[in-house]
């Protein structure tokens, strides 16, 4: 059977109160071609269909109007909610839309779910887990508050729920795990909110050990495969939603998988949203303007920084807005700003490391030989020996 992996909607998020309504809508249309395109019989949607968990009304209509076409066909469809979604929000039409084949899971629920696909003759086993909140897990994960200690007992209870939703798998079916959780090494961007406290809700991938052959996830808006048992992959976003996804592809995952086999993916990439673009002017406002006449990044939402030596006066701003619409963020940098974000960013590294970039750029970009660096580090152990020794004798 063929398969579809999306999450991460976030209908009704907007940026910088710009709307994002008109590029979700050109998303519905375009999930729906290729869902049409590539044949796909069974659609997972691993969670955040919504923003918050009180979305505008436009955002729920384009929710049940993507489910519907998405479905129109007899086509089921399954979604969890995710940690931004209000559970019995997304499991409250499940009366009208039963009889559809749409599955509408807020809260986790006690075991897996059978879907036969006509097409293939072959029977889906689904083990969905909602967003394992600690609070919709209704149970304290730990009495002890040390953060290794909690992830392991969330870790592990998030594993006990997987096996107990894939008790149902057997070898003449096609085996799925889905969630909507932050698997411990995955990359994360801005634009997810925090499921894990100071890292303490995070999932080993362990935990998703359930025989399934493939496990959708959900939240991080990177597509990305995580390292583990079977196939484990989030799908991503498919719209970057802050600037720290600027220059990433976003794309939805179609499967071909049968009874025991080996899953076949292929990653199609979507083109419906606009990019989130950085741009960092060194040179100044003329060179802004110099981007603009030769049409740079027309289409994108752009988050701007710029080099200066006076104050960015306000007629400045508005004469940018004016000729880019695009420009979200508008952000000057004086020489004194950039001195203290090197002086920062170098006061973070280990003593050698500063030792190497002052040598280069005295030298003109040579790269100092080992045993030089060690002889640096020789004299300063013996300053620092010496300091100590006057110290002791003055005391």
């Amino acid at each position: 059977m063929r398969i579809l992996h999306t999450a991460d909607w976030h209908f009704g998020k907007t940026l910088e109160g710009r709307s994002r309504l008109e590029e979700q809508i050109a998303f519905v249309e375009e999930l729906t071609r290729i869902a049409d395109d590539q044949q796909a019989d069974l659609i997972l949607m691993a969670g955040d269909v919504y923003d918050s968990v009180n979305p505008p009304a436009a955002a729920e209509q384009l929710f049940y109007e993507a489910a519907a076409k998405l479905t129109a066909n007899g086509r089921p469809m399954v979604i969890i909610a995710g940690n931004h979604d209000q559970p019995e929000r997304i499991s409250s039409a499940t009366p009208l839309v039963r009889g559809r084949g749409i599955h509408l899971l807020g809260v986790p629920v006690s075991e897996g779910i059978q879907i036969h696909i006509p097409r293939t003759s072959e029977t889906a086993v689904i083990a969905p887990l909602s967003y394992p909140s600690e609070a919709r897990l209704n149970e304290l994960l730990t009495d002890d508050n040390e953060e290794n200690l909690i992830r392991r007992a969330y870790s592990e209870r998030v594993g006990l729920l997987m096996k107990q939703l894939s008790a149902g798998f057997r070898p003449d079916t096609v085996n799925l795990a889905m969630s909507h959780v932050y698997v411990l090494g995955g990359v994360e961007t801005d634009s997810e909110r925090p499921i894990q406290v100071g890292g303490a809700y995070t999932v080993d991938p362990s935990a998703l050990y359930t025989g399934a052959q493939y496990t959708a996830l959900g939240h991080l808006h990177r597509a990305q495969a995580v390292k583990g048992e079977g196939m484990i992959r989030y799908s991503g976003s498919p719209l970057a939603y802050s600037f720290s996804e600027s220059g990433q592809a976003k794309s939805i995952t179609m499967l071909d998988i049968q009874p025991g086999g080996i899953p076949q993916m292929e990653e199609i990439f979507l083109t419906s949203g606009r990019p989130l673009v950085r741009w960092k002017a060194k040179g100044g406002l003329t060179e802004v303007y110099q981007w603009l006449e030769e049409g740079r990044d027309p289409n994108a939402f752009i988050d701007l920084e710029i080099s200066l030596q006076e104050a960015l006066a306000m007629s400045d701003i508005q004469n940018l807005r004016k000729a880019c619409g695009g420009i979200v963020n508008i952000r000057p940098v004086y020489p004194e700003t950039e001195m203290q974000e090197q002086f920062s960013e170098r006061s973070q590294l280990p003593v050698h490391e500063l030792f190497r970039k002052f040598y280069e750029r005295q030298t003109g970009g040579a790269v100092p030989e080992d045993r030089l660096v060690e002889l640096f580090l020789e004299l300063i152990d013996a300053e620092d020996t010496l300091e100590q020794l006057n110290q002791d004798q003055n005391e």
